[in-house]
């Protein structure tokens, strides 16, 4: 669901709690509907039409999670602070993974029922519109079975694995990117072991042989790009660009081993600066996990890694960089101006490739104009594989990840690139400082994109992106007009 025009950034939870009491007495002299039979719901996403659910924003989620060992589940208690956009007898949350124990809504204990991946909550009293409210649901989460994402087991402990559609197999939520919110943790694990998660930290505490961890985010957060990880790890910090706080989670083990690398950070920010202009966040760090993922991800501010990548010594440096700027790409494009549906994923990852490749040409030598051209060849072919960049093909049954497809990494710069050749260079980097500063901390659509480049442009870029986010087949390149969309294998 889109976000509401004027939906706060935070609700102060006393204020939640004293506007819901007002709420339950207005729906009390109302009248609350009988419970309706349990069926899930979504926001119509074109790729994923159950997921996320409507009538209410999420402003904010706290959640407290006791884990005890990777071979039982977590027991936890997520709170979500929320805005009813209409009346609601009943609402859905997300959840699949793991076993609900009560939900009070505002209070009072709550009807609660699973439909597919849903939770279908019915409160005592009915929510009138525009009504604050507050839900909290007693649950245990369940790292034992990864198959779909969310809870990654590592060899020491657990990460989040959320993108695109797994937070709800972590924690009741309204699992969509375009309904962010903030996030607090509370996380208790053995004293022996490290917690981290995406923010600042607020604190921790001993409690007998555990100790009790809490972070917090000063920005709003998709789902998909929540981050928690339970471990053996060092974090090393150290300082970024005009003082930010950089903090980097590597296995403790391997902490000399992997540091020429995890040093490269702040070096890298003020690279990605110098074309984007400040980081967003209030800071940032890599998190490197001893576990066999097949990918790494944007977790906003702690981007995950995966151990092999940095204890190899078959990468040249300049490749393994380039990922890693990826991946810091991705806090300016996904993490601070997230996809409004999940047909805009090319924002994501168009740009993120786009600034890698930028960065593999700035240290290795690897030239833009090659790695497009070599795009070019492919394109039709991934077009025919996945669909167009800004209309993918719905996930492969029983692979909803398959979305990341080459059509919108390559393919997607590829429509960067032709971009660039048709405004000029100054008018596509002033387009990519003023995309981020327009849209920071909320989300963005493929039309809002090209509205922006048409005005910045001065031309009217309708039609000539329409062809290259649309089309079936590759447009012709601007200004190279011998570069041939060949047959290629993806």
């Amino acid at each position: 669901m889109p976000q509401s025009p004027g939906k706060p950034a935070l609700i102060p939870w006393r204020t939640v709690r004293r506007r819901a009491a007002l709420a339950v007495v207005t729906a009390l002299l109302v009248g609350a509907a009988a419970p309706p039979s349990a069926s899930p719901q979504g926001v119509g996403d074109r790729l994923f039409p159950d997921l996320g659910n409507p009538g209410y924003d999420v402003a904010a989620y706290d959640i407290k999670f006791d884990y005890h060992a990777n071979s039982r589940p977590l027991d936890a208690v997520t709170t979500i602070a929320a805005r009813a956009t209409t009346g609601l007898d009943h609402f859905n949350l997300d959840f699949s993974g793991g076993t609900v124990r009560s939900v009070t809504v505002n209070g009072l204990p709550a009807q609660f029922a699973s439909a597919k991946e849903d939770l279908v909550v019915t409160p005592s009293v009915a929510l009138p519109a525009e009504g604050l409210f507050t839900v909290v649901v007693r649950h245990t989460s369940d790292p034992r079975d990864p198959k779909d994402g969310g809870w990654i087991r590592t060899k020491d402990g657990l990460v989040m694995a959320n993108q695109a559609d797994a937070g709800h197999r972590v924690f009741p939520c309204n699992d969509h990117p375009s309904d962010k919110a903030r996030f607090t943790f509370h996380v208790t694990a053995p004293s022996g072991l490290t917690v981290v998660a995406n923010g600042r930290p607020e604190g921790r505490a001993a409690r007998g042989a555990n100790t009790a961890w809490t972070y917090r985010t000063e920005h709003p957060m998709a789902t998909e790009l929540a981050q928690v990880a339970i471990g053996r790890s060092a974090v090393v910090h150290r300082t970024g660009p005009h003082g930010l706080p950089v903090r980097d989670v590597v296995p403790a083990a391997d902490r000399q081993r992997v540091e020429k690398w995890a040093s490269k950070t702040p070096e890298q920010i003020a690279w990605m600066e110098g074309k984007t202009g400040r980081y967003p966040f209030e800071n940032y760090g890599v998190l490197i996990a001893d576990a066999s993922t097949g990918f790494e991800l944007e977790t906003q501010t702690l981007s995950l890694f995966e151990r092999g990548l940095f204890v190899r010594d078959d990468l040249p440096a300049w490749y393994l960089e380039s990922i890693m700027v990826h991946e810091l790409a991705h806090q300016w494009f996904g993490d601070s101006v997230s996809p409004a549906t999940w047909s805009d994923l090319w924002l994501n990852e168009a740009h993120a490739t786009w600034y890698e490749a930028l960065y593999a040409e700035h240290k290795g030598g690897r030239t833009l104009d090659a790695r497009m051209r070599a795009a070019y060849e492919h394109s039709d072919a991934w077009r025919g594989d996945g669909g167009p960049p800004a209309l993918p093909k719905p996930p492969d049954p029983g692979r909803r990840i398959s979305i990341f497809r080459p059509v919108v990494y390559d393919g997607g710069a590829l429509v960067l690139y032709a971009l660039r050749q048709k405004i000029g260079a100054a008018s596509f980097d002033r387009l990519e400082r003023e995309w981020v500063n327009a849209h920071r901390d909320e989300t963005a659509t493929t039309a809002d994109f090209t509205a922006l480049a048409s005005q910045v442009s001065g031309q009217d870029l309708k039609e000539f992106l329409q062809d290259w986010l649309y089309g079936p087949k590759t447009p012709p390149m601007p200004g190279h007009a011998d570069w041939k969309a060949g047959a290629k294998p993806a």
